[in-house]
């Protein structure tokens, strides 16, 4: 059988550590924890305020600042610069050319009712940045999460007044105007510290459940509306013809009638002249009358034989081999 080896444990001590250089290494490691977080660097889009024991004392600018070290002193980085961003109905893993969005179930926060009692799915965006720090660090317990809040219940309220299509289709930038301006009122009534820059209406749609029906009735409001086009355009096509054939019509008669009135009045002229000289010389207007009447009906006569009453063989003066009527 192997021997056992024996060990020989009379010259284990322990170490000799000296205590001195142990406290000497923790005053030294408590001084470099002082000094490097007595000092600390704010970039240029943000801000960092001050807390002394957990109370407020000071907003620190951008760049180098120093500070009493922690935990007496510790501070807070606050983006104000920053345009910020809360997405509702959806969330955008990855924004490019294109976005890749978070698989999750949001119909809670984006499922809205509508004045006429229907259904819809508001998807929207709120860019917003931190105007006071303070404000949005200690005013309001959870500030985020109530700004997300009154979003929310804004969103619900001016969606309610409205109806259906005005939401889905020519409503939605009054809507974001209302959302943007009453948002901010209430941020400023809580203290928030938050400035709306702007909400963006992403995507309107009815439910799932109802979106074939939706479609339907929407095909059929086109339908409608091209019928109303074309009838609308067969009517500027024919009605403006018919009333300028009428207006044409009317002013020809009116032009007829001008014209038989002045050729009446003519008339009635004329004979007045000839009543007036026939009244200073009767026999010399009744002659003058006759003979131009006489000249006038003459003249469309073909060969003419005038002979009294008494006269004999006239016979001879006939040329009958012309053919021509003896009048």
């Amino acid at each position: 059988m192997a021997q056992q080896k024996e060990f020989d444990l009379s010259n284990l001590r322990p170490p000799n550590i000296s205590i001195r250089k142990i406290t000497i290494a923790i005053v030294g490691f408590l001084i470099i924890v002082f000094v490097y977080s007595s000092w600390f660097i704010v970039d240029r889009e943000e801000v960092a305020i001050v807390q002394r024991f957990g109370k407020y004392v000071r907003t620190a600018e951008n760049g180098l600042n120093f500070k009493l070290p922690y935990p007496i002193e510790k501070y807070t980085k606050v983006p104000i610069e920053e345009q910020l961003k809360e997405e509702f109905g959806f969330r955008t893993l990855r924004a490019g050319i294109r976005s890749e969005y978070e698989q999750g179930d949001f119909l809670e926060e984006s499922l809205m009712m509508t004045g006429d009692l229907n259904l819809v799915v508001v998807e929207w965006i709120v860019q917003y940045r931190i105007k006071e720090p303070y404000q949005f660090l200690f005013k309001v317990r959870e500030a985020q999460r109530t700004f997300r809040d009154i979003n929310e219940a804004v969103m619900r309220e001016i969606v309610g007044d409205r109806t259906e299509n005005e939401v889905i289709t020519v409503g939605r930038q009054e809507i974001a105007f209302a959302v943007e301006e009453k948002v901010q009122a209430l941020c400023d009534i809580y203290e928030t510290g938050i400035r709306v820059d702007q909400i963006i209406l992403q995507d309107v749609n009815p439910p799932d459940e109802v979106r074939p029906s939706f479609n339907e009735v929407n095909e059929a409001e086109q339908e409608k509306d091209k019928l109303i086009n074309q009838a609308k355009t067969e009517y500027n096509r024919v009605i403006p013809k018919a009333s300028g054939e009428a207006q044409r019509q009317i002013e020809e008669a009116r032009g007829y009638a001008l014209e038989r009135v002045n050729q009446a009045k003519g008339e009635a002229s004329r004979f007045t002249s000839l009543y007036n000289e026939y009244a200073k010389a009767r026999e010399v207007t009744r002659r003058r009358i006759y003979l131009e009447t006489m000249n006038e009906i003459l003249s469309k006569v073909g060969k003419k034989l005038i002979t009294e009453e008494d006269a004999s063989g006239i016979l001879p003066l006939f040329n009958f081999n012309e053919g021509g009527q003896v009048k």
